[in-house]
């Protein structure tokens, strides 16, 4: 066993410098994209998780418009919502009920299934969105155009695996 002093633990393997610095970055890149998530919400005066709504219904929608999609229904069901969210259809009820009345999310008739509705942006959804993550996207983009092409496939390959990881859900929590 490790003693106190010795960085060497189950928690803390011994990494090089720079498997440390890699992972540190990764630390922080996902701290400062929670804050910026709690900084949109606030903004938009939405809770965290309505937000991810919004931003997963609005992501859907605009792939059914650019014909990214095998989907040809421009929206989301709350079946599906509740799925991606990871919440009962109750939950999701409750959440598309305070977008609808902040004027963030329509209800609208599904195409082909007459029992469900389809949940689409409102333009007011799609402007605040833009308004707040348009400057940023783009110098998110300058940042990513500065990577050397030859780096990509290596820096794409390592945050995949590490989500992929991560995504497991498994943890050694060891013998009790």
């Amino acid at each position: 066993m490790p003693s106190p002093r010795d960085p060497r633990t189950p928690v803390a393997p011994d990494y090089t410098p720079d498997e440390r610095d890699l992972l540190r970055a990764v630390r922080h890149l996902v701290r400062a994209d929670r804050d910026m998530r709690t900084r949109l919400s606030g903004a938009m005066r939405v809770n965290p998780t309505d937000l991810r709504s919004l931003r997963h219904v609005i992501r859907v929608v605009e792939e059914v418009e650019r014909g990214e999609s095998p989907s040809d229904s421009p929206g989301v069901t709350p079946r599906r919502l509740a799925d991606h969210l990871g919440i009962s259809t109750a939950a999701v009820t409750v959440l598309v009920d305070r977008l609808v009345a902040s004027d963030h999310l329509e209800r609208r008739p599904h195409p082909r299934d007459r029992r469900s509705v389809l949940l689409v942006p409102t333009e007011r959804a799609r402007r605040e969105m833009a308004e707040h993550l348009a400057d940023m996207h783009q110098r998110m983009k300058e940042i990513a155009a500065a990577v050397p092409d030859e780096a990509r496939p290596a820096l794409v390959e390592f945050l995949r695996s590490l989500t992929q990881e991560m995504e497991r859900g498994t943890l050694d929590l060891g013998r009790p």
